[in-house]
């Protein structure tokens, strides 16, 4: 009987030692998904793979469609940052200060799909940094002041996305004419 009860007690003692080693191993990290793992790369799961593919060659076909829609124009264009094709028709008013984070903006944009229909057609106050236009604009909000008027040819992934908005469908190339009132 003796032994019996040297043996539970081992047991038990067993079972502690080993949540204590558990709990002391961990050392707080949570685990990690594989994609977090060092030294994994996406080619090591094919379905990541296949889309990081699509998403390029989506990309790809969209640059193309810009470029050529941007280079059948009478006026210049030039390629801004967000793969932006811009013509600059006015820069607006030399004596204002450019846009910084926290500016506010009254703008006026016409959004038109690439071979004309316009989509949507609004006026609204926005504030530079906040992201509330589209990537293609608040990236190169900087190079304009009040008064300004340009035209922009954007890929989708630059200008309304995959998921679109209530008027712009997803996935879609536009023409933006954007006036800085």
């Amino acid at each position: 009987m003796k032994g019996l009860v040297i043996r539970e007690l081992g047991i038990r003692e067993l079972v502690i030692s080993g949540f204590a080693l558990l709990l002391c191993s961990c050392g707080g990290v949570a685990p990690q998904r594989p994609s977090q793992r060092k030294g994994q790369t996406p080619e090591a799961d094919s379905t990541q793979l296949a889309v990081l593919e699509m998403n390029l060659q989506l990309a790809q076909t969209a640059d193309r469609a810009v470029l050529e829609i941007a280079q059948a124009q009478e006026e210049p264009y030039a390629l801004y940052e967000g793969s932006a094709w811009m013509h600059i028709y006015s820069k607006g008013d030399e004596t204002r200060p450019m846009p910084h984070n926290g500016s506010v903006c009254d703008l006026h944009m016409r959004i038109y799909t690439l071979d004309g229909r316009l989509l949507e057609d609004s006026e609204g106050t926005y504030t530079v940094g906040k992201y509330e236009l589209p990537t293609c604009i608040e990236q190169n909000i900087h190079e304009l002041r009040p008064g300004a008027q340009v035209r922009v040819f954007a890929p989708f992934y630059t200008a309304f996305g995959a998921q679109g908005t209530a008027h712009i469908p997803p996935y879609e190339n536009v023409r933006i004419d954007l006036e800085w009132k």
